[in-house]
């Protein structure tokens, strides 16, 4: 169920980082890191957009043995689109 859970959520916020990335509209708690080239016109930003959340547990107990709450912690990566 755990790998189920962060596979779902690892397609979520790699679609965001690519819908955003193109539309130009962020999120407050996205990053954007600027990747410096040789050539000032070649300039990239790269947009990080992630998610963390509890996994629900199922089997009761489990999060004692494994030392607390489980949790799927993903980000999405895209490069923001150039706006003409």
């Amino acid at each position: 169920m755990a790998v189920q859970v962060r596979d779902f959520d690892q397609r979520e916020v790699q679609n965001q980082a690519s819908t955003r990335a193109i539309s130009g509209f962020f999120a407050e708690t996205d990053s954007i890191v600027k990747i410096s080239s040789g050539n000032s016109f070649e300039d990239q930003k790269m947009l990080i957009v992630s998610k963390r959340r509890d996994i629900p547990i199922l089997i009761p107990g489990l999060s004692k043995m494994l030392g607390g709450k489980l949790q799927s912690d993903v980000k999405g990566v895209a490069i923001i689109e150039s706006q003409p």
